[in-house]
This record gives structure tokens, sequence and C-alpha cells, in this order.
């Protein structure tokens, strides 16, 4: 499988994996599955860090990398989706990592609630 994790649970995954389910867990280690990180979810944690809502210490993308995680970039293509993503959630990185995940067929790991109601293959 091909997850895209949400930016919580790729925080969770780097530095309180006790808030991940044991099932998200298994997914994340399980071999076989094809684990990514949008370029999204890294400029939302830069700009957490950059206005003091978050402290990381270590090099984020070598972390990322630690822990077996691909990199997946936002194109163009995966923008144009947003017209017609309805708006329900309001957070502009949510939404774009939900038109990722539609746009490159992944699934999408979240604990978010508001992201249920998307038309969208969640973990």
């Amino acid at each position: 499988m091909r997850i895209l994790l949400d930016t919580h649970i790729v925080l969770w995954a780097l530095d309180a994996p006790e808030k991940l389910t044991p099932k998200q867990i298994n997914a994340l280690e399980n071999p076989a599955n094809q684990i990514l990180v949008s370029s999204i979810s890294i400029a939302e944690l830069m700009i957490k860090q950059s206005i003091g809502k978050l402290n990381i210490k270590a090099d984020l993308l070598d972390l990322i990398q630690q822990m077996g995680f691909d990199y997946l970039d936002y194109t163009a293509q995966d923008a144009l989706f947003l017209k017609d993503l309805p708006y329900i959630h309001r957070d502009p990185f949510d939404r774009m990592l939900i038109t990722q995940a539609l746009q490159q067929s992944c699934i999408f790991m979240s604990n978010d609630a508001i992201i249920k109601q998307y038309d969208c293959h969640l973990f």
C-alpha cells in the first residue's frame, strides 16, 4: 500500500509513537507498505518551528529518512484539484494533503475527524 501521512501522524511517528494506534504502527512498520511524507507536511512543520510552536532539534529530513519513509512532492496537478474539493476542512495544509492523496492514489493516514467527511481512502 502507498500510505500518505497526515502531518500529526509524522510528528507522532517521530516523537510520540504512543499516540499511534496498534493498527497504524503495524502499517508503518510493514515493509510491504510505502510510507510517504508530503512536501506539504515538511512545510507545515517548518512553519510551526519558525513561529515557536514546535522544537525539532535534529534535521527533520534525516529523521524522516531514518524512519524509512519516502518523500512525495506536491505537484501543480495536485493543486488543481483544490478547486473541486468540498470546503469542509478550513486548514489549507490538510486540504492540500487530501488532494494529494486523491490525485496520487494513496491511502491517507490521519486521526482528524473532519477528514473522514471527504471521499478519500483513509487509514
